[in-house]
């Protein structure tokens, strides 16, 4: 006869009787007294309640330190956990933008487990300046007079109005009010950067004499933003960077070219469309020009202001740049991803997010071929076919532009999908595509461990992830 429920919950362990097993001793040498005490005694009453429900229940001491081993490793879990990106979005803002290349990770973990000189002379003994560690080469690869970074590009453009409009008036074509991600808008970056905003021109065209009729005593600067987030199509007219750095020289106001998701690299050699450079924009005339480390840029996230050494100096001497400065990791990342920019011709295979973009589609295919059988068997009752599919650079760079691509393509009736995905989101290394036209696409573009993918899809839980 099988035991009754009352003499189950007799035979319950005790949490001391459980701590003392090898089970629950590992857990104590693993995550410490307490908190291995307080997961055995969760597990344990979690045990008590499924036998007084009538339900079946495992009460050894093996048991119940496993239950509440399971316990402890979710909860010690880190929530930024290596995830697979299957969005299609390789610069997906989400899900951490760049990858940073081998050479910057290393560079950074050096930094971050050692002393390192970042405000110190080792030629003089005597204090020195962070930014001292990527000016070279700031200089180098955009061919402007000085620069210097702070910790992204919504703090370049902040800290740039804020030194040379507080108080004062900032120039804006309608055109180019942009909104970037989590609702921050330039106005309200206007506002809190102490300058009043300025419009000209109208929605889809403006022109010179827009802005000269803006200029005024109260004008501190000018600012071009480019529309790296959206496109005005149709019967449009913008004034090209050249010719705003003429108007502004000419009437003694400040030009900064905000460029947002900047590359220093003619992306068109790679087959994408090409977006304005770092260094044309310098060479169009701006006193400053602001753009984004970790985007198209392939680095760390920071933020660039280069230009005129007068201004760039004028901006480092503002005391909000402290509060905006960027710690030893990231220099000395960002050092070593700009280094990689001395040699152009090796890009798509040293910096990881050129080489996800330049992706044959081809690549990308057989890929999908290689996994689809794996991905079957791991969801059964799904059907999961090979398709091609369009990828997105992401981050607002080329909002409209696509890039061939291929992946998986898992279909199944009513609400399976989103079961799937759920299921997918919840394992120990997170796969996160996108449902589209009745069917969990996994763009593989951005997928480059293939034994790790498959290795994880055999721990979904089928139960739970299959209708």
């Amino acid at each position: 006869m099988s035991a009754s429920p009352a003499s189950r919950l007799r035979d319950l362990p005790g949490v001391d009787d459980v701590m003392r097993h090898a089970g629950g001793a590992a857990l104590v040498t693993r995550f410490g007294r307490a908190e291995a005490a307080e997961a055995i005694r969760a597990a344990v009453a979690e045990a008590r309640t499924a036998l007084r429900s009538g339900a079946d229940a495992e009460i050894s001491r093996e048991a119940v330190a496993a239950e509440a081993g399971r316990r402890l490793a979710a909860r010690d879990r880190s929530s930024l956990r290596p995830l697979f990106n299957l969005t299609g979005t390789v610069l997906h803002t989400n899900l951490g933008r760049a990858l940073l290349a081998e050479t910057a990770l290393t560079a950074a973990a050096e930094a971050a487990g050692h002393a390192v000189a970042l405000e110190y002379d080792l030629d003089t003994g005597r204090r020195g300046e962070r930014d001292d560690h990527v000016r070279a080469l700031l200089r180098e690869v955009t061919g402007a007079e000085d620069g210097t970074v702070v910790n992204n590009n919504a703090a370049a453009v902040l800290l740039v109005i804020n030194t040379f409009a507080a108080g004062r008036e900032a120039v804006v074509s309608r055109g180019e009010l942009v909104e970037i991600g989590g609702s921050f808008r330039i106005p309200e970056l206007m506002t809190q950067a102490g300058a009043t905003l300025r419009e000209v021109g109208t929605t889809n065209r403006t022109h010179p004499k827009d802005y000269v009729a803006g200029f005024g005593p109260d004008t501190g600067l000018v600012m071009k933003v480019h529309t790296s987030n959206y496109r005005i199509e149709g019967y449009t007219k913008e004034v090209e960077a050249p010719e705003l750095a003429g108007l502004a020289r000419a009437a003694g106001v400040a030009f900064c070219n905000d460029l947002g998701s900047g590359t220093l690299v003619d992306l068109s050699r790679w087959g994408l469309k090409k977006e304005p450079t770092v260094r044309e924009a310098v060479a169009d005339g701006a006193d400053l020009v602001t753009f984004s480390g970790d985007k198209l840029l392939g680095g760390p996230q920071v933020g660039f202001v280069v230009g005129r050494a007068e201004a760039v100096a004028r901006v480092n001497r503002n005391p909000m740049k402290r509060a905006l400065r960027v710690d030893k990791m990231r220099l000395a990342a960002l050092e070593a991803t700009l280094k990689l920019y001395r040699d152009p011709d090796r890009l798509d295979r040293t910096l990881p997010t050129l080489r996800l973009l330049a992706r044959p589609a081809a690549e990308i295919r057989a890929l999908a071929e290689r996994v689809r059988p794996a991905a079957a068997a791991a969801l059964p009752g799904f059907d999961v076919s090979v398709g091609d599919c369009r990828s997105q650079i992401g981050s607002g760079a080329l909002p409209v532009d696509t890039i061939p691509s291929a992946g998986l393509f898992v279909r199944a009736g009513g609400d399976a999908l989103g079961r799937l995905a759920a299921a997918l989101r919840a394992l120990p290394r997170p796969v996160i595509g996108r449902v589209s036209e009745g069917a969990l696409v996994l763009d593989l573009r951005c997928l480059e461990d293939e034994a790790g993918f498959i290795a994880t899809l055999q721990d979904l839980p089928h139960p739970h992830a299959v209708p």
